[in-house]
Parts: structure tokens; C-alpha cells; sequence
């Protein structure tokens, strides 16, 4: 039993830690500068984001596309401008991966 407890107490510190990561990606590749973990600034809250996308398999690929390439419409008339080549295709995963993986 106790085993288990210091199993689950470890896989909570560890993911965490990635969660904070992954924040601090996104402020250090300037995502927070229009988005914000639970509130609309610029661009929509990224909780909103996992909301809408949740159960879609493709989502991952369309929004690392988008966080690349930039896009309009889906969230309103302001646009996202690119991202590319500014931050690098495997932090953009990370960042893309964090979002999806909030409640």
C-alpha cells in the first residue's frame, strides 16, 4: 500500500512539473502575451481551446499547422499571426500537446 502511495504521489509531482514546464514555454515563446491558461485575452483561453477540440482526433496536427502558420475565422475576426520560424517545431508539439491535455 504504501508502495502505491509513493507510485502516485511521484506520477502527480512529475506531471506537475510538465505542466509548469509547458507554461513556461508558453510564456518564453510569447503565447501568454494573447492567450491565457482559463481567462479570453487576444485569443481564446487555452482550456477553451482543449474544450472545442477535445475527442478530435486530427486536432494535434490542425493546431500545430495553425500555431506554424498562423490563421482567422475560428475564434473571431482577430488573427493569430505565425510562429514559425520563431519557435521551434518541437517546442510548438510540446506547447500544442500541453494545451489538448487541460481540463
Amino acid at each position: 500500500m504504501k508502495l502505491v502511495t509513493v507510485a502516485i504521489t511521484a506520477a502527480s509531482l512529475m506531471f506537475g512539473a510538465q505542466a509548469m514546464a509547458d507554461q513556461a514555454l508558453a510564456q518564453k515563446s510569447a503565447c501568454m502575451a494573447c492567450h491565457q491558461v482559463d481567462k479570453k485575452v487576444v485569443g481564446p483561453a487555452f482550456k477553451d481551446v482543449a474544450a472545442k477540440y477535445k475527442g478530435d482526433k486530427a486536432a494535434e496536427a490542425k493546431l500545430i499547422e495553425k500555431v506554424k502558420k498562423g490563421g482567422s475565422g475560428v475564434w473571431g475576426p482577430v488573427p493569430m499571426p505565425p510562429n514559425s520560424p520563431q519557435v521551434k517545431d518541437e517546442d510548438i508539439k510540446s506547447l500544442v500537446h500541453w494545451v489538448l491535455s487541460l481540463k
